[in-house]
């Protein structure tokens, strides 16, 4: 028996990646968005090289992360953690557990707003993951955020960067995509440039591919290797699954969580589909605080910018449809908006469902399929 099972559990996991530490390296994952899909294609890269642990789904809090640290065994190499945070100090409180030889910072958004009150403060809890490298560990940053480059500076480890920009280590050029928005591109490393072609939607997973080939990188899988474990990867349910409908129109199922940022990819990944009309099912983004409407309004205009009519679910969401204009409209739950799919969804259509967890709006989705 003991009095805090959180605490006990989360001493288990310790405990158990301190024995196997001789012969395991941990990968650390944060950002405000694409965590679950680099900790995907990071794990299918790493399985390639050694037998792989990675979180399930997005496991990654102080219960989470535990649970997937003890899953570790002896004949494990890699264990890739994808670790979150709701305020300042978890994921220091998580690489306590397990201090990671590579440390991945993706970005810095605005998901948790309101339980971090500032950006400045979601910035200080995600460069906790790179505060908490183990010795002689190497952090690998997003070139193209300023407040992600610059944790560069709190680490005397190893730093890589990734991005766009011209400086990269791990270079994206040349990006097109295809019919369903699917990416191909080009990686540029110090060796030579490798085409990466990705079985996943959405212009961001080249991002995510680059960041999980610099970790790769860190840890000597070279970059054609990792090339390889992309285009054979698929992601946890619920982000950006393509589904066929039986009236011919098409599904794209991203309803695990949203954030205003990840609400904008993935309507700019919609927007990269070839359909007869783009329709965006938007549910409420929650823990934004007192910026919640304006953000919501913002999120709004910023998909009547990108796609042909915006489905606003929810009271909290409304404000979406006003921010959408004439191409907004406001229904009053998920079963509402199933109703309003079946009366206007039609062949050569598609349709993007997202909203955050709580919303349960992959019961849209559910629906549909």
């Amino acid at each position: 028996m003991v009095d805090d099972a959180a605490t006990a559990l989360q001493a288990l996991a310790a405990h158990v990646v301190s024995a196997l530490r001789h012969d395991l390296t941990v990968v650390g994952i944060t950002g405000s968005q694409g965590k679950t899909s680099t900790k995907d294609l990071v794990t299918a890269m790493l399985a390639s090289a050694g037998p792989t642990i990675g979180t399930l789904g997005n496991l990654n809090n102080a219960l989470g992360a535990p649970v997937t640290m003890l899953r570790a065994e002896s004949a494990t190499r890699f264990l890739v953690l994808e670790m979150g945070a709701r305020n300042v100090g978890d994921i220091a409180r998580l690489t306590a557990l397990a201090a990671p030889d590579v440390a991945i910072v993706l970005n810095v958004g605005k998901a948790h707003l309101g339980e971090f009150g500032s950006r400045k403060a979601i910035a200080t809890g995600k460069s906790e993951l790179v505060r908490g490298m183990a010795a002689g560990g190497t952090a690998v940053l997003n070139a193209d955020d300023p407040r992600v480059v610059a944790m560069g500076a709190l680490t005397d480890g190893r730093v890589l960067t990734f991005g766009r920009a011209a400086d990269a280590d791990v270079r994206v050029v040349d990006l097109v995509l295809d019919r369903l928005g699917r990416p191909s591109f080009e990686l540029r490393t110090a060796g030579r440039p490798v085409r990466v072609t990705l079985p996943l939607v959405g212009a961001h997973q080249a991002l995510n591919a680059a960041a999980a080939t610099a970790a790769g990188w860190a840890l000597g899988v070279e970059p054609e290797t990792a090339a390889a474990a992309f285009a054979a990867a698929s992601l946890s349910p619920w982000r950006m699954e393509v589904r066929e409908l039986a009236d011919g129109a098409l599904l794209l199922d991203d309803s695990y969580n949203s954030s205003p940022g990840s609400a904008r990819t993935s309507l700019d990944a919609l927007a990269t589909v070839e359909a007869a009309r783009r329709i965006a099912v938007l549910g409420p983004i929650l823990e934004l605080g007192d910026q919640s409407p304006r953000e919501h309004r913002k999120v709004g205009r910023y998909a009547a910018s990108r796609v042909d009519a915006v489905v606003a679910v929810g009271e909290i969401a409304r404000p979406i449809a006003e921010g959408a204009g004439a191409k907004g409209v406001a229904v009053a739950d998920n079963a509402a908006a199933v109703d309003w799919l079946r009366q206007h969804l039609g062949a050569g259509d598609v349709v993007l469902v997202k909203a955050s967890r709580g919303a349960r709006i992959d019961e849209v989705a559910g629906a549909l399929t």
